[in-house]
């Protein structure tokens, strides 16, 4: 549950990456910054490129002991030594993928900023549940999840939430009292020392 505690950093890698340069940058922004998980969400359905990148990452990432999960490939977590999966359709497969991953596995779900599926997914036995954009955003249809979103769920349901999309100084100003996880990605990769821009965005928890 959510208190007044400084939320936990969820990092979320571009869509693109260059294996070339971005596990150095990976690697400066974890040790810049205290990162809970790292989140493989690579476009693109080439399976020997995501499975050589997950690679890379696992090394950056598990050196620093940070969880390194994937979006949505459940087969690669085990085939590739990964921490678990988070899925981008809600709760419709999490009692599923619980039973075949097993219970030490993380699952999380990301489902947008509809109440009842978040509900339906930790009941299903996620290990947290993600809501999103929680800023303005020229994707998707303009929806946003809101501040009271977060604030019930911390108040009324014990499975951890992750607030994603769009972050801003001041949406973490407001969300860092009533979310788990912030979770951060394009915000800081566009920039060219994505470990400084991490800082500056997070500068309100300090």
């Amino acid at each position: 549950m959510a208190d007044s505690d400084r939320p936990q950093i969820y990092l979320i890698t571009p869509p693109e990456i260059d294996l070339e340069v971005f596990p150095d940058r990976l690697a400066r922004v974890l040790d810049a910054t205290e990162i809970a998980c790292l989140r493989l969400s690579m476009a693109g359905k080439d399976e020997d490129r995501i499975a050589r990148t997950a690679d890379a990452l696992r090394e950056v990432a598990h050196a620093r002991d940070v969880a390194l999960v994937i979006e949505d490939h459940v087969l690669m977590v085990e085939r590739l030594g990964l921490d678990g999966v988070h899925l981008t359709d809600g709760a419709r497969l999490v009692r599923k993928l619980r039973k075949d991953l097993g219970p030490d596995a993380i699952l999380g779900t990301f489902c947008g900023h509809t109440r009842h599926e978040g509900i339906n997914a930790a009941e299903a036995g996620a290990d947290y549940v993600a809501f999103g954009p929680v800023g303005e955003t020229g994707l998707g249809d303009g929806s946003r999840a809101e501040a009271d979103l977060f604030a019930w769920w911390s108040e009324m349901i014990e499975v951890p939430v992750v607030a994603e999309g769009a972050l801003t100084s001041a949406l973490v100003a407001e969300l860092s009292g009533i979310t788990d996880f912030l979770a951060v990605g394009e915000e800081i990769w566009r920039e060219a020392d994505a470990a400084a821009a991490l800082k500056a965005l997070l500068a309100p928890l300090d």
